[in-house]
């Protein structure tokens, strides 16, 4: 599968903006290998004019005064640049210790001064993004937020089909290695899962016990779709630990954009604070590679291939969630349970995905809606919206 020339929707965001004569600090977050620096570079070239672009994901140690000099040479090709101005991209910004106070040092120097230059910023640490600006950029950025791509971008960018979707995820860069199963698989699992662990939370977080995490990620990619206590969690884990640290870890790989832990939906947000989490990895791609099976032998599995579809549904809204378009429960009383509640626009939806694995009657679909009324059913799958449709229209 060869790559189209495909520029992601919040691409066209940044474009109006950096053609706007208003000055913001454009902040594009998200997680490693969601196209953030290609987009960037593509809406500049589009855009025209001078730009520099540097980033400080390399080996060599970034500091404040890297940071410095590339703002130093944009500022000059700002300056011959003349009324047109310039852009500086720097890119992975939360590895420079402090960054958020030198660029705001930096950025003020210049809005006093009156200077041409527009900023924009990439990281793939979401936590540490918003840390850095909520301490000191407050009043002077704006943020575009990139979640994993969806079914939609997938298909018109790689020609994916649904079942390609399901099972290999949305990972761009991995989309040309599908036709070999295996290189695939050892492409997700050294480039994407090692790096974001390594460089996105052990080197920029405290983390006393990264044998621990690391567990907890691959147990929550197994246990995806599931509502599981951290008590049982410890149970399986062979490092000692304590639930409030397990709680801290699933915080810390949920802000690298891989494993979510969805909370119980109740009328009290005391309630869905103190439930045990539902898991949910953001990308399939995250739960396939470490399962070892092929796309036909999970197709032929109704179990296996009904986790996967569940999946796939609680990671296309779980990303939704991540860029504020929605918000995300499961609900679950005794036996009965639904798989996700979708609070959309004021508007509560209650989905039960149905896939060809075994399951009882939908039970829990209509003791949910005897518990809350306003709310609207939705069935994705068997007798229900196709997932297809799901995925492109909700």
């Amino acid at each position: 599968m060869s790559k189209k020339q495909f520029i992601r929707p919040m691409g066209k965001v940044l474009k109006k903006r950096l053609r706007e004569s208003r000055r913001f600090i454009q902040v594009v977050a998200g997680p490693r290998q969601t196209g953030k620096t290609t987009m960037v570079r593509q809406v500049l070239e589009e855009v025209g004019g001078a730009w520099h672009y540097a980033s400080a994901d390399e080996p060599l140690l970034r500091d404040a005064a890297w940071m410095y000099s590339q703002w130093e040479m944009a500022r000059t090709m700002a300056d011959r640049s003349g009324r047109a101005g310039a852009v500086l991209v720097l890119d992975e910004i939360q590895k420079i210790p402090r960054w958020s106070e030198a660029v705001k040092r930096l950025w003020d120097e210049d809005t006093a001064a009156g200077a041409l230059l527009k900023v924009v910023l990439l990281g793939s640490s979401p936590l540490l993004m918003g840390q850095g600006l909520s301490e000191s950029l407050a009043g002077r950025f704006e943020v575009i937020r990139l979640p994993h791509w969806s079914f939609a971008e997938m298909r018109e960018a790689f020609g994916f089909t649904l079942e390609e979707f399901v099972f290999y995820g949305a990972y761009p860069g991995a989309a040309g290695l599908v036709k070999e199963e295996g290189r695939w698989r050892s492409y997700i699992k050294d480039s994407l899962v090692e790096t974001t662990i390594s460089r996105d939370v052990l080197l920029l977080k405290r983390v006393d016990k990264p044998a621990l995490l690391r567990r907890l990620f691959e147990l929550g990619c197994l246990y995806s779709g599931q509502v599981v206590s951290f008590t049982k969690l410890l149970g399986q884990l062979q490092d000692a630990g304590n639930t409030v640290t397990l709680a801290h870890y699933l915080d810390l790989l949920e802000g690298s954009g891989m494993l979510a832990g969805l909370s119980k939906f109740s009328a009290s947000h005391v309630r869905r604070r103190r439930s045990s989490p539902k898991l949910q990895v953001l990308n399939n791609a995250l739960m396939t590679s470490l399962t070892g099976g092929s796309l036909r032998a999970t197709r032929s599995d109704p179990e296996a291939w009904g986790r996967l579809v569940e999946s796939a549904v609680g990671a296309h809204l779980a990303n939704k969630a991540s860029v504020g378009e929605v918000e995300l429960y499961y609900w679950r009383e005794g036996s009965r349970e639904v798989d996700f509640v979708v609070n959309k626009g004021g508007s509560v939806y209650a989905i039960e995905v149905k896939s060809g694995k075994r399951r009882e009657a939908l039970s829990g679909l209509s003791y949910f809606m005897r518990a809350y009324p306003t709310a609207r059913p939705l069935i994705v799958g068997e007798g229900g919206m196709p997932l297809e449709d799901f995925l492109l229209r909700f």
